[in-house]
């Protein structure tokens, strides 16, 4: 399933699995603290499914709106508590066991992503090798020493065996706007060390492509123009073309491969191409229009199909990383502990302005990419839901009020003076807390927008 359809349906399933992890870490830790919780919810607004359970008569609920969750518990700041259950409300509690109950979300999802991570890396973690295929004149990787044919070795003595590696390392250089030692090996088998400064370079983290803006390319493997798959009701299906299709030409033009295949769409948004393919040996002519969408602020053309890869034994920059149930569980902590780092250090780059805003990814980016990533395969998918997981963990952890994190500024507080915050102030920073939300989902919605339609 692919396009509006296949997106909803990947985000829904994605959002509802992360909410159910972090609503779980509320729900358990409240019951181990003797708590009573009354509502499990996974989305909000009027129940789809409801299930009383337990005890406590717990109300576990599937709600309409699949934007979020909660976990209601007895408190008697929310409704009158019966004297023989007082003892069980949330706000009679210790300070150290609300504070562990907020806390168990976020944490959640983290040992979500670790879990995740471990599942992936003993399963095998395919890559590419990052090998540098193309770079841009007088750009900021050709100053710094780089050539095509380069392979990346190691930054600042740390192996980064695959692209994905590489470009944790990079970004997470740029955003600390700091210098890096990298070993690279030429295509003549020698060894260099070369050096990126990046406090010389300010476009870095512009909109865009990350390595684009340092004038870097990865090499592209030997990739035949053969279709592989098509987006149900896509440009491409609704033409007429057929999974094992090789294409040949394009308005008369030849077709070399599919990176030749996708720049020509790519560049002729709404532009009808008439097309010739190879089907079992026999050639046909198909017509083919490719959609408009929205990317990097302008159009491009898209016509919903997809490359059979080549087989991962004969593809020379191919790799598999693959590590024992020990190495891999030590590989996933030190693999959430980097990108939840990475995730607060964007945060903080977009508030002191270094990276723009423009970057901020909302609903209908994130639907797209679990798309995206189901498409792909499970292991693609599993590692998006570790990295929104991780997402969901941080932003959680925010001082802002309505968060968990705004909560346990509030706990703070009241352990440092010894009492809590008054319910005028804590109603105040609530507020506050809800119109900065109403604020950054706009300018998630606006940039979603702005993407789709080439703003």
């Amino acid at each position: 399933m692919s396009g509006f359809a296949g997106s909803l349906l990947s985000f829904v399933v994605a959002i509802s699995i992360l909410v159910a992890v972090h609503e779980f870490g509320h729900f358990w830790v409240a019951r181990k603290a003797g708590i009573k919780v009354l509502r499990f919810s996974i989305g909000f607004g009027k129940p789809l499914y409801k299930k009383i359970l337990g005890e406590d008569k717990t109300e576990f609920t599937i709600s309409m709106i699949p934007l979020g969750g909660y976990v209601k518990m007895l408190d008697e700041r929310e409704a009158d508590v019966s004297e023989h259950e007082v003892s069980r409300s949330f706000n009679r509690q210790s300070l150290s066991k609300r504070s562990a109950v907020l806390v168990a979300g976020p944490a959640f999802n983290f040992l979500f992503a670790i879990l995740a991570y471990w599942v992936i890396f003993i399963g095998g973690v395919p890559g590419l090798k990052p090998v540098i295929g193309e770079i841009t004149g007088e750009s900021f990787a050709e100053q710094s020493g780089f050539r095509p044919g380069d392979e990346i070795v190691s930054i600042n003595d740390t192996e980064t065996p695959t692209w994905d590696m590489t470009n944790v390392a990079l970004l997470d250089a740029a955003l600390s706007q700091e210098e890096i030692a990298l070993t690279v090996k030429g295509d003549d088998g020698l060894q260099r060390a070369l050096v990126l400064d990046f406090t010389q370079i300010d476009n870095a983290l512009d909109n865009g492509s990350f390595l684009s803006n340092l004038g870097l390319a990865p090499v592209r493997p030997p990739l035949p123009a053969i279709i592989d798959g098509l987006v149900s009701s896509g440009a491409a299906q609704n033409a007429g073309f057929l999974a094992g299709d090789s294409i040949i030409e394009a308005d008369g033009q030849p077709i070399s491969d599919w990176y030749d295949w996708v720049e020509y769409i790519r560049e002729r948004p709404g532009i009808a191409i008439v097309s010739v393919v190879n089907r079992g040996g026999e050639l046909l002519t198909l017509s083919l229009t490719p959609e408009s969408v929205g990317e990097g602020g302008e159009s491009i053309g898209r016509i919903g199909a997809y490359v059979k890869q080549p087989d991962p034994e004969t593809n020379p920059y191919a790799v598999v990383l693959r590590y024992n149930p020990l190495s891999a569980f030590k590989k996933a902590i030190v693999k959430t502990w980097d990108m939840s780092a990475l995730t607060v250090q964007s945060l903080w780059s977009m508030l002191t302005g270094h990276v723009s805003i423009k970057n901020i990814s909302g609903p209908i980016s994130i639907a797209q990419y679990a798309n995206y990533s189901a498409q792909d395969g499970i292991i693609s998918f599993i590692r998006f839901l570790a990295f929104v997981s991780i997402s969901l963990g941080v932003l959680n952890l925010l001082p802002v009020p309505v968060l968990d994190g705004g909560h346990l500024l509030y706990n703070a507080i009241e352990w440092m003076t010894g009492k809590p915050l008054s319910q005028a102030a804590q109603e105040t920073g609530l507020r506050l807390g809800v119109v900065l939300l109403i604020l950054l989902m706009g300018v998630a919605f606006y940039n979603d927008l702005s993407r789709l339609f080439g703003a």
